[in-house]
């Protein structure tokens, strides 16, 4: 039998270690994989994985951080930063969430006849993991697999507002903020913070065009079995049309639906 020497060729050559590697190096960029791939990673894991005294894990994730490629979160976890770009959203816990929130989802569009969505924050951004289109024929279209700042978005909005106030500031106000280009200006940020004081007494943010011209929306953060947040659900409409869908009963609607799949999310942990 003849061998195909253009699937032979095609093969890419096995990668060696360099023979001068530098220990430190290597071991930063090991930590990038790691994030790069897990989305989070916890100090202790971190020395764990590289081998290393935590004391060497934190002075390597410190310059990471420094340098933008992370960030720590409200758990003191390390995500993606603004260098290294938004984490995945392929993660087990998302795709969970994801055919957790699914029929919910589709039964919300379905009564409100408005397109909602799914979405998780991963610093300062949020990431769109799914969209159930409502079906008039003037509607906000799919934003699957879109990313934007969360401080701009109703559903971002109702994540951060969980935060503490001092967690707001490292990512809205810090080194790494100036880095990724997220700094809320000195002028804006009081009134953001207010905004977020709002949202906690609400339970819920709004967006009026604030990401997209002609487009308003409503937020409602989503949290597991642990009360920590998870997600957030979004009802997206054409702003001509929010007043009469948020009078007809829209709060109501959707902090039944988050309230339904809260359950499920606590039944099936996505921690």
């Amino acid at each position: 039998m003849q061998n195909n020497p253009t699937s032979t060729s095609s093969r890419k050559p096995v990668q060696k270690r360099p023979t001068y590697s530098i220990e430190a190096v290597d071991n930063a960029l090991q930590l990038l994989q790691l994030l790069r791939d897990g989305g989070a990673l916890r100090l202790k894991d971190a020395a764990a994985e590289l081998g290393v005294a935590p004391s060497t894990a934190h002075r390597l994730l410190a310059m990471l951080v420094y340098r933008g490629f992370a960030v720590q979160d409200e758990n003191r976890r390390y995500v993606p930063g603004p260098a290294m770009g938004v984490g995945p959203a392929g993660l087990s816990w998302t795709r969970l969430l994801r055919d957790l929130a699914q029929p919910h989802m589709e039964l919300l569009s379905g009564h409100l006849n408005e397109t909602v969505n799914l979405m998780v924050r991963v610093g300062t951004k949020v990431r769109f993991l799914s969209t159930v289109e409502g079906s008039n024929v003037l509607r906000v279209g799919d934003r699957q697999g879109t990313v934007m700042p969360a401080n701009r978005t109703s559903g971002g909005k109702a994540m951060l507002a969980e935060l503490e106030p001092v967690m707001i500031e490292q990512l809205f106000r810090s080194h790494n903020a100036e880095i990724g280009g997220d700094t809320i200006p000195d002028k804006e940020f009081p009134a953001f913070l207010r905004e977020l004081e709002t949202t906690r007494s609400n339970g819920f943010a709004a967006n009026f065009e604030g990401t997209e011209e002609g487009v308003s929306a409503l937020g409602m953060a989503l949290h597991n079995g642990h009360g920590s947040v998870v997600g957030a659900l979004s009802v997206a409409t054409p702003a001509t049309r929010f007043r009469k869908v948020f009078d007809a009963g829209l709060v109501t609607a959707m902090r039944e639906t988050c309230r339904q799949l809260e359950v499920d999310i606590a039944a099936n942990p996505t921690d």
